[in-house]
């Protein structure tokens, strides 16, 4: 297990140090973040001596080694646009991506295995089908696409939700939540449903095709045989087994909704990570742009190195492989 748990983080760190690497090269070319800052009317000195406070003036090598220690010791930097420390934005902001995220997670895993079983369970029913051509469907559409026809729908028309912000929140601690109001709550819907909505289409068309594969094996058959229910069969038996990988698919998914909701994030004005992220792209805030493609690296990798290790404590198989592979 300790083996496997040290492979697993050596080629964790090996991503934060890619990710690391191409953040701090896209620093150099999104742009000039001198003029960002001083706009075109500074004067050459005034633009020298920020150069030279920014160390942009000196070698490559040696910026990106400051960097990385301004890294190591949690300073993220400070925001160019903002003038405040990148950190402080970025607290503010995680809470409202984190809950989206999550929100959007279990609505797709709610929504998405019930459609999926039944679609397997009920495989020659016209509405099996159905579901699954839907699915493609779902799969298919943008997400921005999703969100505009949502703001269309349930805002313009109907006038039942609002169409951007998060509402009122309530502070915990260093924690701020829509939860709690009914104005967050109402909010939070269309983004959520918005960003949830190929996931649910992908959680449906994994749950049955796992679904309709546990149910061809072995112990499923002596279960038949041995004169068990089919509602015993399907969920006592067949549905334990087929939702082990769609967790374990959900858990990375997690990392992929809180690194791609910039668009959900736009198009609702959700005050988030994503909105913060496209914010400084337009502005150049080099920091801000770098720090964001650090925080979401770790929370991805973070987050693949427990799908990991649970499964590894699940499936001794893989501790096997892996040590068989260093052998």
């Amino acid at each position: 297990m300790l083996a496997f748990l040290l492979n697993r983080l050596f080629h964790a760190l090996l991503v934060v140090f890619v990710v690391s690497v191409l953040a701090f090269i896209l620093g150099d070319v999104v742009g000039d973040p001198v003029a960002s800052i001083l706009g075109l009317d500074a004067t050459p000195a005034d633009r020298l001596a920020l150069r030279t406070r920014l160390h942009l003036d000196e070698p490559a090598v040696l910026r990106y080694l400051y960097y990385v220690q301004n890294l190591l010791h949690g300073d993220l930097g400070v925001s160019y646009a903002a003038q405040r420390p990148v950190s402080a934005l970025l607290a503010e902001r995680i809470p409202a991506t984190v809950e989206l995220a999550a929100v959007a997670l279990t609505l797709s895993l709610a929504i998405g295995v019930p459609l999926g079983v039944y679609a397997a369970v009920k495989r020659r029913q016209m509405l099996a089908n159905a579901l699954m051509t839907l699915s493609v469907l779902g799969v298919s559409l943008p997400t921005f696409v999703v969100g505009i026809l949502l703001i269309f729908c349930f805002s313009l028309w109907l006038g039942w939700l609002p169409s951007f912000g998060r509402g009122e929140v309530v502070t915990i601690g260093f924690w701020t939540t829509g939860f709690l109001t009914p104005s967050g709550l109402k909010s939070l819907i269309m983004p959520a449903l918005s960003l949830a909505i190929g996931q649910i289409a992908l959680v449906a068309r994994l749950s049955r095709a796992e679904m309709l594969n546990v149910l061809k094996s072995d112990y499923i058959r002596f279960a038949r045989a041995r004169g068990l229910k089919n509602r015993a069969v399907y969920f006592s038996h067949a549905l334990r087994n087929t939702l082990i990988p769609i967790i374990t698919v959900s858990g990375i998914q997690l990392g992929y909704l809180v690194a791609f909701a910039v668009v959900v994030e736009q198009v609702f004005q959700w005050p988030g990570m994503g909105l913060l992220f496209l914010q400084a792209l337009g502005q150049t805030d080099l920091p801000v742009i770098s720090a964001f493609l650090m925080v979401a690296a770790l929370f991805f990798v973070g987050i693949n190195l427990v799908v990991d290790l649970l499964y590894a404590v699940a499936d001794p198989r893989l501790r096997i492989k892996t040590l068989s592979a260093r052998s």
